[in-house]
């Protein structure tokens, strides 16, 4: 093949480019990392994107204009050639690249991350190290191989663990719906996004004052100057801000908001006992469909996010001998579990006489996983299970509506009244776990998303990494909000920040919030289709509901 074959231009409408990135690999996120790529760099005109693939560029051109219509001036290059291929990296320009991503294309965890470190290698290899700008965001398969793939990268690698973005999402759309579009609105770069920023005018104050300084952005955390650039989010409210701190928002884009040098006024609220708070972790009734190398992380979390009295079943064709030895391995003892009991249960998941025989009227969460990972045939035996689970819920549908009303004893506190409205929706929450474009494209031709179904897909990883590679500091901020420990996003009945109806500035929500050492970033109305993040006009009051909800960034229990 000549030279002329192997590289293409699609260029947008300025042929200057300053911004430059770089993707390295090829699989089903290749249309969504560009969007986000795009979308991200919409205000700058200015974006260069390369793609290094082992494939023909007339092949890789078919696959990205089946999925994108418009460029919105961005320039695009496509490279065929070998990734491990110095030449080619250099064909790439990976040394004017502001950032380099390393895309996972085997689905062997071990294959892949030993490749990744390679290729690391191979890119410090060419560029010259002390005056690269750039940083290399790798997508890791395993957690466990973190650490060696950030180590040869001297510095320079910032990681999007795809498995444990997929599994710490679909836990905690398990435990809350809402929090999937919060994630969808914060991870994309349509309405809201995370910024890092160095405010002077900020320094000496206190961060309970800076909260309630932005009438366009919420601040969540600070990058403390003095920790060596430590992401600490919901820092404590007298943490004064120093010389060098960066404050971390949420907010529409980076030239979006500024700090106001007068703070509101803002009206406070007795503050409601610790064990309100732990009362606000559910119980719930989950079924995992399927089976996967991380179970055991799922189980450890849910056990930790729950309230006591939470039954979780497990229901696989995985003989329940490997399970319980795949737990034993991890270190998970069922019998020491404290809030969750677990249950085994053996079937098929794509036979219908299996599933009757589970209650699944009675799940509050469906979670269904893709035994064979991201293979179409995998995933179409996946779209089979969900069908014939709508259909035997339809069936039973009037068990479900009578145990609604059945659960509600009167005398209940409005919070455990709101959550058991939650509880008992007219159908199970079902999170599937879909990884392959054209699995997502059949279940929106067949029309099955339903309010109460959640789709984590490999969109979400693409997401992260879109943002990660546009601001590697960013990547401190998810890793926080991932972790098994630290802060997590929730949502909160509107009772928790007030006694009755009243007519309250968001800035008024988020001082009570604070008051529980919590952050308000948010609120979703009932007769509303979305959540609104950063809300406008924080500083004008209106009147709120107890049918309302709040999103909150609070400290894990």
């Amino acid at each position: 093949m000549s030279a002329d074959s192997d590289v293409a231009n699609f260029e947008g409408d300025d042929p200057k480019r300053a911004r430059h990135t770089v993707i390295l690999g090829w699989s089903n996120k290749i249309p969504s990392l560009l969007r986000q790529l795009v979308a991200h760099n919409h205000n700058e005109h200015g974006l260069q994107i390369t793609v290094v693939a082992a494939m023909e560029v007339e092949q890789m051109q078919v696959e990205i204009n089946h999925h994108m219509d418009d460029l919105v001036g961005t320039s695009l290059k496509l490279i065929c050639g070998s990734r491990l291929d110095t030449q080619i990296l250099r064909k790439a320009s990976i040394d004017t690249a502001q950032a380099v991503i390393i895309l996972a294309e085997s689905q062997d965890a071990e294959e892949s991350d030993e490749l990744a470190v390679i290729i690391v290698i191979k890119i410090l290899k060419v560029v010259d190290t002390a005056h690269f700008r750039g940083h290399i965001v790798v997508e890791v398969h395993d957690v466990e191989n973190e650490p060696w793939i950030k180590q040869a990268g001297r510095g320079l690698v910032e990681t999007v663990v795809a498995k444990e973005v997929i599994t710490r999402l679909m836990v905690q759309c398990a435990r809350q719906s809402g929090v999937a579009q919060i994630w969808r609105d914060i991870l994309g770069s349509e309405r809201v996004e995370f910024y890092i920023q160095r405010w002077p005018e900020l320094d000496g104050m206190r961060f309970s004052n800076a909260l309630i300084s932005f009438p366009d952005a919420i601040p969540c955390g600070v990058k403390v100057a003095s920790r060596r650039g430590k992401i600490v989010l919901n820092p404590d409210d007298d943490y004064i801000l120093g010389e060098g701190d960066e404050v971390i928002v949420i907010a529409a884009d980076h030239d979006s908001y500024t700090p106001s040098t007068s703070t509101s006024v803002a009206q406070v609220f007795p503050l409601r006992s610790p064990i309100e708070v732990e009362q606000a972790k559910p119980v719930k009734k989950i079924l995992f469909c399927g089976w996967q190398s991380d179970m055991d992380d799922m189980v450890s979390i849910l056990d930790h996010v729950l309230r006591r009295g939470s039954e979780l079943w497990i229901f696989s064709e995985e003989p329940q001998e490997e399970r319980e030895k795949r737990f034993n391995e991890k270190g998970i003892v069922v019998a020491d579990l404290e809030n969750v009991k677990l249950s085994h249960y053996s079937g098929e998941a794509t036979r219908k006489k299996d599933l009757e025989a589970l209650p699944l009227e009675t799940f509050d969460s469906i979670l269904l996983v893709a035994d064979g990972g991201a293979s179409f045939d995998a995933e179409q035996e996946l779209l089979s299970t969900l069908i014939l689970i709508k259909s035997i819920q339809a069936s039973r549908m009037p068990y479900r509506e009578a145990r609604a009303v059945h659960m509600l004893p009167a005398g209940n506190s409005k919070s455990s009244w709101i959550d058991e409205l939650q509880h008992n929706s007219a159908q199970s929450i079902i999170v599937s776990e879909v990884l392959n474009a054209r699995t997502r494209q059949v279940l929106g031709q067949a029309g099955s998303h339903d309010s109460q179904e959640i789709e984590i897909s490999d969109e979400m990883v693409s997401m992260a990494l879109a943002m990660v590679a546009e601001d590697r500091r960013i990547g401190g901020v998810l890793d926080e909000l991932f972790a098994e420990q630290g802060n997590e996003m929730v949502m909160r009945p509107a009772e928790v920040y007030f006694d009755q109806e009243e007519e309250l500035s968001f800035f008024d929500i988020m001082v009570r919030g604070r008051q529980r050492r919590e952050i308000v970033i948010g609120y979703h109305s009932l007769f509303e289709d979305t959540p609104v993040i950063n809300p406008c006009h924080k500083a004008v009051k209106k009147k709120w509901s107890f049918q309302d909800s709040f999103i909150a960034l609070v400290e894990r229990q």
